[in-house]
């Protein structure tokens, strides 16, 4: 039996991720062996988990992912004594319109797996109110059970004492409180965290959250208000088909958004994956099948992509006789050029006509579903695919052949549309799941 519950708060920002990362190290460190999930559409937070706990974290969504999907899933903290799903955004936070089994909320995870929620609360710039925030939480909606609260980011003893006496008289449980320390802050940038393998030092500054948690909060009675759970092994798996039986993978700080989910059934529908570095200026393996190109920080290394002609032209010459695809920032890649903030228009790979720039900044966000209108690695054409969107990028041309019919959760077309050219595809959105 395996303790299981879910880490959310109000709101984005409020130390979800660092408090996740502290508990499961000082869990680790006590022996325990704890598995991390992530609630939602992102990719950063797992890598930070698996560098947390020593075991590879996957994403849940319940908007783009179906009850038997997310039960596949979860089955590989079924010999773990802990289990944290860390959520995205307010507890209650998801779209408009329902998606495959959920709005896409951290509350349709707990509602599903029958966990309690663990809730960070940061009372900066008030007292009492949040425990009245709290007792709103709590009260929202009936499947959904809180199991008590964390604060953080308590400026004094009296504050603490003001909102401890607040959520006590509210009947909710006070684990601890985390006074202000800037030393644990991860680092971020304009699509979240910087990522973990590009932090040389995370080891040091989980273990040092893990610490100061242990010293502030009551490890032992987390635990106790955790749900014994012990997870039924899933009927079928994700319904996901490999691009490729071999897939040549760009793979480095430019190219790393990947969903762990998507890799790992490509790998037990029997796919190989080979790994290449475009800013190492290394060409996909000639022996490959497919490439694929994730999204990541182009925009933060185009004058290093556009120099390295061997990368260039391996890719050209590889994509004259089978499939290339990139999403969002591989999908920029493959384009004509990109210019970065600063204004600089650097050539990519010209595989697309799309062109795009960072000069002006728009953040497109959000859930898409597309309608694919012609075959892409690993999908026929007309089939659904349900994928999120997240980047900064303007669009300044998209002259090729639509790739989908892009739609956004409430129903509204994008411009978005993603493109095909020869063997080249692309889309803006990462790849999530088809829709069974």
């Amino acid at each position: 039996m395996a303790a299981g519950f879910v880490i959310s708060a109000p709101a984005s920002g409020v130390g979800k991720t660092t408090l996740t990362l502290a508990l499961a190290r000082a869990w680790r460190n006590r022996g325990l062996n704890v598995q991390c999930f992530k609630s939602g559409p992102d990719y950063i937070d797992p890598a930070f988990h698996a560098a947390a706990t020593g075991r590879a974290s996957v994403n849940v969504d319940s908007w783009a992912m179906d009850r038997v999907a997310i039960s596949h899933l979860v089955c590989r903290g079924a010999d773990a004594d802990v289990v944290l799903a860390e959520g995205s955004m307010g507890l209650f936070d998801g779209v408009a319109a329902r998606g495959v089994s959920g709005t896409g909320a951290t509350a349709d995870i707990a509602e599903m797996l029958g966990w309690p929620v663990l809730l960070v609360i940061d009372p900066s710039g008030q007292a009492q109110t949040a425990a009245a925030i709290a007792a709103g939480l709590r009260d929202y909606r009936p499947g959904v059970r809180l199991a008590g609260v964390v604060l953080n980011r308590v400026a004094s003893p009296r504050h603490e004492d003001l909102v401890r006496r607040a959520l006590n008289d509210s009947g909710i449980a006070v684990f601890g409180a985390l006074p202000r320390h800037a030393e644990i802050s991860l680092p971020k940038r304009h699509l979240g965290l910087v990522q973990a393998e590009e932090q040389g030092e995370i080891g040091k500054l989980i273990d040092e959250a893990a610490r100061f948690v242990a010293e502030h909060v009551d490890l032992d009675a987390v635990l106790r208000s955790a749900a014994s759970w012990s997870p039924q092994p899933a009927a079928k798996g994700l319904n996901v088909t490999p691009p490729g039986q071999r897939i040549a993978l760009a793979r480095d700080a430019a190219f790393s958004f990947v969903y762990p989910h998507m890799l790992e059934a490509w790998r037990a529908a029997g796919a190989e994956i080979s790994t290449f570095s475009p800013l190492s200026d290394e060409a996909p393996d000639a022996s490959a099948d497919v490439c694929w190109l994730p999204g990541g920080y182009p925009e933060l290394h185009a004058g290093k992509i556009a120099a390295n002609a061997r990368f260039r032209s391996g890719l050209r010459a590889f994509a004259e006789t089978r499939p290339v695809h990139g999403e969002c920032g591989g999908y920029m890649v493959l384009g004509t050029a990109l210019t970065d903030a600063d204004g600089v228009r650097h050539e990519m790979t010209g595989l697309l006509g799309l062109e795009t720039s960072f000069a002006k900044r728009r953040m497109h966000l959000g859930y898409r579903l597309a309608a694919l209108a012609a075959p892409m690695p690993g999908h026929r054409s007309g089939a659904r695919l349900r994928g999120h969107e997240f980047h900064y990028s303007t669009i300044l041309a998209q002259p090729d052949t639509p790739l989908a019919v892009v739609h956004d959760p409430t129903g509204a077309v994008i411009a978005e549309t993603g493109s095909q050219r020869g063997h080249a595809t692309g889309t803006f959105f990462h790849l999530i799941a088809e829709d069974r």
